[in-house]
């Protein structure tokens, strides 16, 4: 296997001869200053490398060496902590001096201590009752940036031949404006209720949890007529667990530990463009 170790800042000298010892690897050659990439790692050497990599804040990631981006045809994005940087609930909840509880919430459902996501999201959203829907536009306006990376990913990605699907537990609020901002092709989220310019509490339709948010990437895999092993799914929630297992390549993005454990990668350090640098 190809071993990809990437950092934020450039990776120096000293880390090559230990990193290559660990790895057990053939050579090691520099992709650009801040990611190398070892020929012939051995995969056994995780835990080494755990330890190594966690000191010295490297990302690290095992790669079939004939795979390229080309090979997929889709990536699939959570928004909330992932494409962006914010839990966009929380920020909301802030405008009506709820943050703190909300937030609550948000964390041990996205840890997985909150295992039905339905309940934990329409708990969240009847906090929000009687709020001015204004604060959306603030959340989005004041608060809401891209993730690190976020937009050369994107560009990485369509430049092979991808598309691209935001799915979120979130509201369709922001993955519009996102979709409209970003040239996305496929989005999904939550429908808030408003009523003469409140928010009831209330979402419309069917929630997106953990079982839709796959279905709608499968269901994106066959309107571009690719099997999902072609897709690529980004998360940080438990809640993406269903879609990351479902894709041919899962990459778990500043992530809870559950879904750094079940991810093919894990990016802990690096942005979202650390993608592009795996192949």
């Amino acid at each position: 296997m190809n071993l990809v170790i990437q950092s934020l800042t450039p990776i120096a000298a000293e880390h090559h001869k230990p990193l290559l010892a660990l790895s057990r690897g053939a050579t090691l050659s520099a992709i650009d200053p801040c990611a190398v990439r070892i020929e012939s790692a051995a995969i056994g050497q995780r835990p080494d490398l755990d330890v190594y990599c966690g000191t010295h804040e490297l990302d690290y990631a095992f790669v079939e060496p004939a795979r390229r981006l080309t090979d997929f045809g889709l990536v699939a994005m959570d928004m909330d902590s992932t494409l962006i940087t914010i839990e966009c609930i929380d920020e909301i909840a802030d405008f009506c001096g709820l943050k703190a509880e909300v937030a609550a919430i948000t964390e041990a459902a996205m840890r997985g201590e909150i295992k039905d996501f339905n309940e934990s999201l329409t708990r969240r959203v009847a906090l929000l009752k009687g709020l001015d829907a204004s604060a959306l536009e603030k959340v989005y306006e004041q608060r809401l940036q891209l993730s690190p990376g976020a937009e050369t990913m994107l560009a990485g990605a369509k430049a092979a031949g991808m598309k691209t699907l935001l799915v979120s537990g979130g509201f369709t609020f922001f993955t519009e404006k996102l979709q409209a901002r970003l040239g996305l092709d496929f989005t999904r989220a939550n429908t808030l209720e408003i009523v003469d310019g409140k928010l009831t509490g209330r979402v419309l339709g069917e929630i997106v949890n953990a079982d839709v948010k796959a279905r709608t990437l499968r269901e994106a895999c066959d309107k571009l007529g690719i099997e999902p092993t072609r897709a690529i799914a980004l998360g940080d929630g438990s809640n993406d667990l269903k879609m990351m297992a479902a894709a041919g390549l899962s990459v778990a993005f500043r992530a809870k530990p559950v879904v750094r454990e079940a991810a093919s990668v894990a990016f802990n350090h690096v942005g979202l463009d650390g993608l592009l640098r795996l192949f």
